[in-house]
């Protein structure tokens, strides 16, 4: 009859109500949203916590560097696109983006299907040099389908891929596609 003992003095249409404690977890999360609330008020609110115009320019900051490269070629860093286009590790996983974004349209093997052969020595955007195909790759190319994936892959991605691409030039697949544009000299 112990719970005789926890029984309140009322009732309701007769049903009895127990005085049961809360159980620990429900009061220890209750509690620690407490807490968690006053030191996110004294950081954000009367502290040195960042406001909403700082987070914004941080925010723009990031995206600033991880977008699209400008039509002047801003962001490109030449030196990085080198070194990765030098690391075979780099390549191996601009060969992995490249057959998960690019295939599609590229082919398998970069011979071209929907898209233009990657493989032979003509270009019909840029001069085939790492910086024009960082560009293309990240800018797009709206009039023909491509998709301007300077805002979707991360920089290290982006600059994998360029380097695996550079490196398709000359393989010669099977099955390529039939020389489109201008042809370039290395």
């Amino acid at each position: 009859m112990e719970n005789k003992e926890k029984l309140l003095d009322h009732d309701y249409d007769g049903i009895k109500e127990l005085d049961n404690p809360l159980p620990g977890w429900w009061l220890a999360t209750f509690y620690g949203a407490i807490v968690f609330a006053a030191i996110y008020f004294f950081y954000y609110h009367i502290g040195n916590g960042p406001g909403p115009k700082e987070e914004l320019a941080k925010g723009l900051a990031e995206f600033e560097t991880m977008s699209a490269v400008g039509g002047s070629g801003k962001g490109i860093d030449v030196d990085k696109l080198n070194a990765f286009f030098h690391d075979s590790g780099r390549i191996k996983d601009g060969g992995a983006v490249f057959q998960l974004r690019c295939a599609s349209c590229h082919g398998v093997n970069a011979e071209g299907n929907i898209g233009p052969n990657l493989t032979d020595k003509f270009w019909i955007h840029g001069d085939g040099s790492l910086a024009a195909i960082a560009k293309v790759v990240t800018e797009g190319v709206g009039d023909k389908g491509m998709p301007p994936w300077g805002a979707i892959l991360k920089p290290d991605e982006l600059y994998s891929v360029v380097a695996y691409v550079k490196t398709l030039k000359g393989s010669n697949p099977a099955n390529g596609k039939a020389p489109q544009g201008n042809e370039v000299k290395d």
